[in-house]
């Protein structure tokens, strides 16, 4: 009896996205390209018969043209090349979906606050909105510009334009300020989310105010594209932002004066992030209720003079 030699299969696993659900988590198909290596003549034949598939692809060591096998192997190449183009492709989206509503970068600070830092989530000033914010007051202690978060600061989630009622405030804020005014956003502008700056051009064009293009999200990271923006230090600046862990964490790390404001809206925000916001807030009620405090400003050491007690 003539004995067979058959040699292991290779087998190479590659993951191509299906179509992306709206809102739904997300879902992988898993396509299988396999290579099969024998010497054994009847499969050979078998082999010779049938078509290359997209999910296996047989082939023989012996009696097997040397172009088929090229053919065939290029074949397979193009496959996990073209898929793995597509799969980068989906790739970028997803991390970026997800990347706007999961902040690794806030999570791996909130350790450290949680233990030893709980004072860099509390704000010098809590407001409803930017309305209640007196920029004559903060202008005439010496401050010099005012930062902005973007989504539920001054628009509404994900939108590219300003909120309609901070219109006067905004305004005010431009007419005393000036040029000094920009938005330092974890979406517009930042690298990441938006690479070539499209966004932060809507944004710019729709509120005039500069977006400023950043690497990295709050609340890591320096002031000093800030400052370079500003032509000063940050702590003649004012952070005003809705998230403590985020906006006023590095706002407080930096020296700003920081400004936390109420949301603008709720229900266009993802569940996850309303869940994260919940744990912020209550977390910095317990801290404050306990005593605990920012660290002062020197031009503001009584933040209170910066609010005003009702709308004009």
């Amino acid at each position: 009896m003539q004995s067979t030699s058959i040699t292991p299969w290779h087998t190479y696993f590659h993951y191509i996205p299906s179509k992306l659900p709206s809102k739904h988590p997300l879902h992988f198909k898993k396509t299988l390209v396999t290579y099969t290596h024998s010497c054994h003549q009847e499969q050979e034949k078998h082999t010779r018969q049938k078509d290359v598939y997209w999910q296996e692809m047989n082939f023989s060591d012996e009696k097997e043209k040397p172009h088929y096998r090229n053919d065939v192997k290029e074949q397979g190449v193009e496959v996990i090349v073209r898929s793995g183009i597509r799969s980068n492709s989906w790739w970028a989206r997803i991390k970026a979906a997800l990347g706007q509503r999961i902040n690794v970068e806030g999570i791996s600070f909130s350790v450290g606050i949680f233990y030893k830092d709980k004072h860099l989530a509390i704000p010098h000033v809590f407001v409803q909105d930017i309305r209640y914010i007196d920029w004559a007051e903060l202008k005439r202690r010496g401050f010099e510009g005012v930062v902005f978060d973007k989504d539920n600061t001054i628009t509404v989630p994900y939108s590219l334009n300003l909120w309609s009622p901070l219109a006067s405030s905004m305004e005010q804020c431009k007419s005393l300020f000036g040029n000094n005014i920009a938005v330092f956003s974890n979406s517009a502008g930042l690298a990441e989310y938006d690479p070539d700056g499209r966004k932060a051009r809507i944004l710019e064009r729709a509120i005039g105010i500069k977006v400023i293009r950043h690497r990295l999200k709050k609340p890591a990271g320096t002031a000093e594209e800030i400052e370079r923006q500003f032509g000063c230090k940050s702590s003649r600046l004012i952070m005003v932002g809705d998230r403590p862990l985020t906006d006023i964490v590095y706002g407080n790390r930096n020296g700003f004066l920081t400004i936390l404001t109420a949301p603008l809206s709720l229900s266009q925000e993802p569940f996850i992030v309303k869940q994260v916001r919940k744990l912020e807030m209550a977390l910095v009620n317990r801290w404050s209720s306990k005593g605990i405090k920012p660290i002062s400003h020197w031009l503001l050491p009584d933040c209170q003079y910066c609010m005003k007690d009702e709308l004009l």
